[in-house]
C-alpha cells in the first residue's frame, strides 16, 4: 500500500504493508540508515525515533499506526543539537551502535524536562542499553546538553562528521 509519511519535516512516500515495522520503512525503502535494528523486542532502545515528538521503538511500530504523525529520526536532528554536541564532548559512544537511540530518548528527556536530575535521566534513558557500559558519560552528556541549551548557528563539520561515524548515522541510501 501507498502511504505519505512525515518524516525529519519532509512528506515521503512509501510502499509498504500496514504490518511493516516503521524501524524497515526508515531503513529498507527510505535509507536512513541511523536508526539501528537491535532486538526486535523494543527492549535495547537502538531503534527509538520520535512519533511526535515522543520517543518510540519503531521496531515494534507498525506504520499503520503512524498516520499522520511527524516522524523525526537522528538524521532530522542535523548534527547541530546540543545532546549531539554534547555526546562529542564527553566521548559518549564506544562502539556507537546503540547512540541514535541514546541520543532520541536523551533529546525526548530534555524537551520536557530542561534541568533532570541524575534520578531522571536515569529514568528517561532506561530501556536503552549500551552494552560498552558509557551510562556515566551520557548522563554527563545530558546534563552537559541541558546546560547548553537550544541549538545556535550552523552546524560544523567536524562535529557532524564525529556524531555521523559514533552514530552510525548515514546519508540517504549510504552505509547499508
Amino acid at each position: 500500500m501507498a502511504l505519505t509519511l512525515d518524516i525529519n519535516g519532509e512528506s515521503v512516500s512509501v510502499q509498504a504493508t500496514s504490518d511493516t515495522p516503521l524501524l524497515w520503512v526508515l531503513r529498507d525503502e527510505l535509507g536512513l540508515t541511523g536508526t539501528k535494528f537491535g532486538c526486535g523486542m523494543a527492549q535495547c532502545g537502538a531503534c527509538t525515533v520520535h512519533l511526535d515528538g515522543q520517543p518510540i521503538r519503531s521496531c515494534v511500530t507498525p506504520i499503520e499506526a503512524v498516520g499522520s504523525a511527524k516522524i523525526t529520526t537522528i538524521e532530522g536532528l542535523g548534527g547541530q543539537h546540543p545532546v549531539q554536541q554534547a555526546w562529542v564532548r564527553h566521548d559518549v559512544p564506544q562502539c556507537g551502535y546503540c547512540q541514535s537511540g541514546q541520543i532520541m530518548s536523551a533529546v525526548a528527556l530534555l524537551e520536557r524536562n530542561k534541568h533532570p536530575s541524575d534520578e531522571d535521566i536515569d529514568n528517561a534513558m532506561t530501556g536503552n542499553i549500551c552494552r560498552c557500559g558509557a551510562y556515566q558519560r551520557i548522563r554527563a552528556a545530558i546534563h552537559d546538553a541541558a546546560e547548553t541549551g537550544p541549538p545556535m548557528g550552523e552546524p560544523h563539520a567536524d562535529i557532524d562528521e564525529a556524531i555521523v561515524a559514533a552514530s552510525g548515522a548515514t546519508h540517504r541510501g549510504a552505509g547499508r
